[in-house]
């Protein structure tokens, strides 16, 4: 019974980081109806940006705090830049850069850092008080700051008046731009939150999978199926779906399938969601008259 409450704690703890890369994605679907196939490549650079600073003598959360800083300033660019010029393009169009900034953030990473294996330290020694007996220290250090993470993002969302503007904008761009809104700033700025949470989680996952540039590919998938099973159009379906992942990912990795195949449990809950409940558990479903 110990057994099975620690793979559970411990799907927890990797659910919380599957529904931070899940929230990212969610954000950025709601503001362009489109899903950022960057958005792990985005966070392994961001990780390895932190990695240098620490490795140059940086302390870790001052590293942790100018890399989430970095990253919103890198996403708002990409939004202006890159992505603002093919708002109206068509879907394909997108899909393609999308494909692109994949291909070279991973070339950026593997140029700049090289291909190696890298250890990323941990901020929670194993020896602290947050270690317990289902939990590591790192895990709920990381269960922790993504708690944190997400409740900022509800603050800053529901109680600012920029996070409200930025709601309005992504559920009508249209009616938002009459009052006022300037809807292609809050776009950007949509994306630069997401390279931050991004980041965010990229550093938490860091130090229990490795650090490479291909890293996050894994974890891409694992928020791919959180995001699709919570529900894509709903932020905070799409954290619940995140920890339903990982605890599912855990119980069937240890005693139904092994470790080796558990990638394929978030393959197969794609699959799955697609094909009976394509608006995920908690979303709901659009009725358009024609």
């Amino acid at each position: 019974m110990e057994a099975f409450l620690h793979q559970v704690f411990s799907g927890l703890a990797n659910g919380c980081i599957y529904g931070s890369v899940a929230l990212a994605l969610v954000m950025i679907y709601q503001a362009t109806h489109h899903l950022n196939f960057a958005q792990g490549e985005m966070a392994t650079f961001s990780t390895f940006i932190a990695w240098a600073l620490i490795q140059r003598g940086w302390p870790y959360w001052a590293a942790f705090a100018l890399t989430v800083g970095l990253s919103f300033a890198a996403g708002l660019l990409i939004q202006r830049i890159i992505l603002r010029p093919i708002e109206r393009a068509p879907v394909l169009t997108n899909v393609i850069v999308f494909i692109g900034l994949l291909v070279i953030f991973n070339s950026l990473a593997g140029w700049l850092f090289d291909h190696t294996v890298k250890a990323f330290p941990s901020p929670f020694p194993q020896n602290s008080i947050l270690a317990t007996r289902w939990f590591s220290a790192h895990e709920m250090g990381s269960f922790l700051v993504m708690m944190a993470v997400l409740a900022l993002l509800y603050a800053f969302f529901r109680f600012t008046p920029v996070g409200l503007a930025m709601r309005a904008a992504a559920l009508n761009p249209e009616s938002a731009r009459l009052v006022g809104i300037r809807v292609s700033w809050m776009l950007a700025m949509g994306w630069g939150l997401a390279a931050a949470i991004g980041a965010i989680a990229g550093m938490m996952v860091a130090p229990s999978v490795f650090l490479d540039p291909n890293m996050m590919a894994g974890i891409l998938l694992y928020g791919f199926a959180a995001a699709l099973l919570g529900g894509i159009d709903n932020p905070l379906a799409a954290v619940a779906g995140g920890l339903i992942v990982g605890v599912l990912e855990n119980l069937l990795g240890a005693y139904v399938i092994g470790t080796e195949l558990k990638l394929t449990v978030a393959l197969v809950l794609i699959v799955g969601t697609l094909t009976l409940r394509p608006n995920g558990l908690f979303g709901k479903q659009v009725v358009t008259r024609v």
